[in-house]
């Protein structure tokens, strides 16, 4: 695994409001989508999470740094790089519903992509159609039918034919369950799991469920406040988190258990995320932790490699 398709460097994307100032959603990050995995991108609403998955995929154009796709600068693209880059980087969306066009029939929002590249027409597009929806499990009866004639999980396999349609080999997938029921969650994220096996795919997977991050991801990175403060194999994340947001964050996630969960001690962070806007000097995290010292509002803290791909920003305890 260490073929990088897709890699993000010192990247920032910032948005300007008028009267209010600069929102820096992204801030500075350093991140590296290698073949055939997942990474699991986790972090409180706000903290720049679903910026990332965009402007990785091209629908933003970055404020600084550089996306690079297959070694290359993808601003620099033109021509059929271009055209490669975008069919290969593809995104599903959050809400399977907002995402799909009501006026359009299933079969025309699946078809739209392999219409915009010309990948093939008339009986062979209907049979590329059928053969996507079979795929992520809806039948040839679906084709003909519209958005609100179905259930949040079916809408949701639209969405994800869809992606397939131009053969990606990135998919974006920006909390993809979030609005679907629990029931529902695991059809879904077991789909995506099936697909990368099947068509070698490798997923930004971006989610606020932290266990259903630690079922699909290979590794994880942390964000708050528009960074990265702690990446790092799934398995080391979960059973040795070494950053205070990364272990007040893991201890909110409920456990199976009914005992453990009971006499466990959740870590309760006081206040709330500072602005993006105005973000504070130093460490972005100081007026929320409870390790803070005077030194981590004079300096911000940046990635150390502690070994075996384990990076964190902060290892206080």
């Amino acid at each position: 695994m260490n073929d990088i398709l897709l890699q993000a460097e010192c990247l920032k994307k910032h948005f300007l409001l008028p009267g209010l100032g600069t929102l820096k959603a992204v801030d500075g990050i350093d991140l590296a989508l290698y073949r055939g995995e997942t990474l699991g991108l986790v972090g409180e609403s706000g903290c720049g999470k679903s910026t990332v998955g965009r402007t990785l995929v091209g629908l933003y154009e970055p404020t600084e740094g550089t996306v690079r796709y297959r070694g290359r600068d993808t601003a620099t693209l033109t021509g059929s790089a271009r055209r490669d880059f975008v069919r290969s980087a593809q995104m599903i969306f959050q809400d399977p519903y907002a995402s799909l066009d009501p006026r359009m029939t299933v079969g025309d929002i699946v078809a739209e992509g392999i219409d915009i590249h010309r990948l093939c027409r008339g009986r062979e597009r209907t049979e590329r159609v059928l053969e996507l929806l079979a795929l992520v499990g809806l039948g040839r009866n679906h084709a003909d039918r519209y958005a609100h004639e179905f259930s949040g999980g079916q809408r949701q396999r639209v969405g994800i034919a869809r992606a397939l349609a131009v053969d990606p080999s990135i998919l974006v997938c920006d909390e993809p369950i979030s609005a679907l029921d629990v029931s529902i969650q695991a059809q879904v994220v077991n789909l995506l799991a099936s697909l990368q096996e099947r068509l070698d795919l490798t997923y930004l997977f971006i989610s606020h469920d932290l266990g259903m991050v630690r079922y699909i991801s290979n590794r994880v990175a942390v964000m708050y406040l528009g960074r990265i403060v702690e990446h790092a194999p799934t398995e080391t994340l979960y059973t040795e988190p070494l950053h205070p947001y990364t272990r007040a964050l893991l201890s909110a996630v409920p456990l199976p258990d009914p005992d453990r969960e009971r006499d466990r001690q959740r870590i309760l962070l006081a206040g709330d995320v500072p602005s993006p806007i105005d973000p504070p000097p130093g460490c972005a995290f100081f007026s929320r932790c409870p390790e803070a010292s005077a030194h981590c509002k004079e300096s911000s803290p940046s990635l150390k490699d502690l070994g075996g791909g384990h990076f964190v920003a902060c290892v206080s305890r």
